[in-house]
Formats: C-alpha cells, structure tokens, sequence
C-alpha cells in the first residue's frame, strides 16, 4: 500500500514548524544567556548545577511512572483524562516523599564520601521533579489535542523566565551570597514553575471529562501497566547511567573539569533535544493513528531518516572540524577545555538525532521489555567505561568510552526501531 505521508503534507509540516519555532525559541533564548551566564558563573558552578539536574532527570522519571506517554495512546478522551490523573497523583505522592526524606537527612546532618550535603540546593529538587512531572502529563494531554502551538508557548514562557532569573541571581553584587550559590538552579526551578502554570492553564481549556472515579484510574493503570512495568525501568536505567559522569564521575574530580564537560554536554545535546522534542511528538501521534487504523507507516519512517541525515550530516561534520574553536570564541577563554569533549559527544549526537526521534515505536508495538534489555547493556557499557576512568585516574578516557558506548547503543536501537516496522509492514493486518 502506497502511504499518502509526504514530508511537505502542509499539515505535517505546519504542526512541525509549530513545535520547533518554539523550541527554537525557548532554545535560542537558553544558548544566548550561556553568552552572559559562563561570564557571571565559574566552571564549578556550573559542575554543581549539573549534578542537581541530573538528580531531576533521573527521579522524574520515577515520579509518573512514564503513564503520560500513554495519553495518546487511550482510546478516548475520558481513558486519557484518567491517565493523566493517575500520573498526576503519583507525581505529587513522589514529590512529596522525596521532601520527606530530604528533609530528614537535613536534620540528621547526613554526610556522603564525608563531605556535607550541600542542603540549599538538594531541598530544591522535591519542586524541581514536581513541576517536570506535572508539565509532562499536560503536554502530553495537549500533544494528544495537537495543541502544538501551546506546548511552545509554554517552552517560550519556561525558557524566558528562566534565564531572566538566572542572570537576576548572578549578578555581581550576589556574588558570595546564597543567591549566587543556589542561582542557576533556583532559576531553572521557578522558569519550570512558570511554564507549568501556563500549560496548566491551557490544559483546563479542553474541557476534559472531570468526573473520573477510582476504578477508572484502575482500570488505566491495568491496561497501560507496560509502562511502569518496563519503559520506566528502561527510562530510568538509561538516565542514570546517562548522568553517570555528574552522580560518579563528579565525586572523584575536581568540579572545574566536570564543569567543562557540562557545558560541552549542554551544547551539543540542546540542538538535538529541539528538534526531537517536537517531531517525535508529530510522529508518536501520527503513527499511532495509523497503526490503530492498520494503514502502512514506512514510508513516513524512512523518508524521515533520510530528509533528517540529509539535513544534519554535513553540519556535524562542520560542528566536528570547527565546533572547539567557535565554543572557545563564543563563551570565553575559561571554557576553551570543552572542545576535547565537544568533538567526544559529536558522534554520538549524531545517531542519537534519528534513534531517539523514533523511540516511541517501542510503545506503539509493546515492546518496551526488549527494548529495556538494549539500556541494561548500556548501562553496563557506561559502568565499564566509568570504571575504566577512574582505575586510570583520566576523567577524559572515561567520558570518551562513555559516549562511544552511546554511539554504539543508539545504532542498535535504530536498526531494532527499523526491524519493527518491517515486521509490521509484513504482517497481514495491512
């Protein structure tokens, strides 16, 4: 069967540029206050603020159960309403856990590898997770919707509020101050907040089905169990061990260096996470409905690939020759040491741009345990890699093994996301 899908369709494409004008946005408007932020704040601040977010990146993950993604796949909107209301109320019983016990440690004065737990900002981290989880369930509910233009807005507003704050608490006359200590991540959880509110907001504007009972909530907790039971095991492992440099690594080394790495990781990855956040979105939808309806999707999934590589191939190679003396130039001669781990991470952002665009196909066919078994061996890629770095003392040959195991990884999963579709391209349902 021939696919009606073209890469120009006006509604595809319109949705698309939808969603990547505000991501760009948000994006453009993050990259440019790194102009003034690697000016107000030094290389170990910006270490530490990595190790908090990667804390947020790893518990989100646990705070839903990773039920928002199967808001799009419910069959009706009063199955997705209750959904998201059992993710909702999971992420806040989490979120409200997790301050317990911060706030428990802080009274006992608990120490790690002997050194004091620097509280101000750990206690930041309950509301960080909440208002991640919260956003997470909305965009969904409005993905599901195609309200593309309001999960950008959101972005936009999230984005700008923001950096605004993180420039407010670096100023100069800060500097020595809680403020300044706590500034980059006190900043991102309030630009968080702010986008919550937004989308939030936008969400109650569907009307949604508002009397939804226990047993519904049960029955789509049963129906959708494949995701607590297997994607968020998969999600988690894959973000810890992807943190594993700031949650490991960091202990060992001098902060200086982890910094470095950091804003690296930050550049090379925040392009990628523009254009993946917005059209894994389109197609996650897109292909769902078709697969629910048994109509062919390969066509939409191979000229994907090949209008993405056509596209990207040649500005990583540009990123690659040139992208440490642009970096240096850019923000300044402290962050020159970055370049090392820029050219380490091009490789590997370059699969991941085309893998993890097409990771929801796992969710669409139920394959989330297989898929699990491909971060299992990822996380031991990486635990090898770390462990090889600290046995020689290098931080450098650690994230160097680190992102080949990623490279690596990414290129199985894409040739595994192809199988599936083959698999249902072949099946006799079409």
């Amino acid at each position: 069967m021939k696919s009606k899908f073209n890469i120009k369709d006006s509604a595809f494409l319109r949705d698309g540029i939808t969603l990547v004008s505000g991501n760009v946005w948000a994006q453009i408007i993050a990259f440019a206050s790194y102009l003034v932020l690697t000016r107000l704040f030094t290389p170990e601040d910006f270490g530490l603020y990595n190790i908090f977010f990667s804390y947020i990146e790893v518990l989100v993950i646990v705070s839903t159960c990773k039920y928002e993604l199967a808001i799009v796949l419910a069959d009706n909107d009063r199955e997705a309403s209750a959904v998201s209301r059992l993710a909702l109320r999971l992420n806040a019983i989490i979120s409200f856990v997790l301050l317990t016990v911060l706030l428990v440690l802080c009274l006992l004065d608990v120490k790690v590898q002997g050194r004091e737990i620097n509280f101000q900002l750990a206690l930041l981290i309950p509301p960080m997770v909440y208002f991640c989880g919260t956003s997470r369930v909305y965009s969904q509910m409005l993905n599901r919707f195609r309200k593309f233009r309001s999960i950008a807005l959101s972005e936009v507003v999230g984005s700008t509020s923001g950096v605004l704050l993180k420039v407010l608490f670096g100023l100069p006359r800060l500097v020595a101050t809680i403020w300044h200590s706590i500034g980059l991540p006190l900043g991102t959880v309030l630009g968080r907040m702010c986008a919550n509110v937004n989308l939030a907001w936008r969400c109650r504007r569907l009307d949604l089905p508002r009397n939804i009972g226990r047993d519904e909530r049960g029955a789509a907790a049963k129906r959708f169990r494949n995701f607590p039971l297997f994607t968020m095991p998969k999600d988690f492992v894959n973000s810890l061990s992807y943190n594993l440099p700031f949650l490991w690594l960091a202990l060992y080394f001098d902060k200086a260096e982890v910094g470095l790495f950091s804003i690296a990781l930050t550049c090379t990855f925040r392009p990628i996470n523009i254009f993946n956040t917005a059209f894994e979105k389109l197609l996650y939808v897109r292909v769902a409905e078709k697969v629910r309806a048994h109509k062919t999707i390969r066509a939409d999934i191979h000229r994907f690939i090949l209008v993405v590589n056509a596209v990207a191939l040649p500005l990583f190679v540009v990123g690659f020759i040139f992208g440490g003396d642009i970096f240096g130039f850019v923000f300044g001669d402290r962050w020159a040491g970055s370049e090392y781990y820029i050219r380490c991470l091009l490789p590997w952002v370059y699969v991941m741009l085309t893998s993890t665009s097409l990771m929801f196909i796992a969710n669409v066919f139920s394959r989330q345990r297989t898929e699990f078994l491909f971060y299992i061996a990822l996380f031991v890629l990486r635990i090898v890699a770390i462990l090889v770095g600290l046995h020689y003392g290098d931080f450098r040959l650690a994230i160097l093994l680190f992102a080949a195991s990623g490279a690596v990884t990414s290129m199985a999963l894409l040739v595994w996301y192809l199988s599936l579709v083959r698999k249902y391209e072949n099946s006799e349902t079409l």
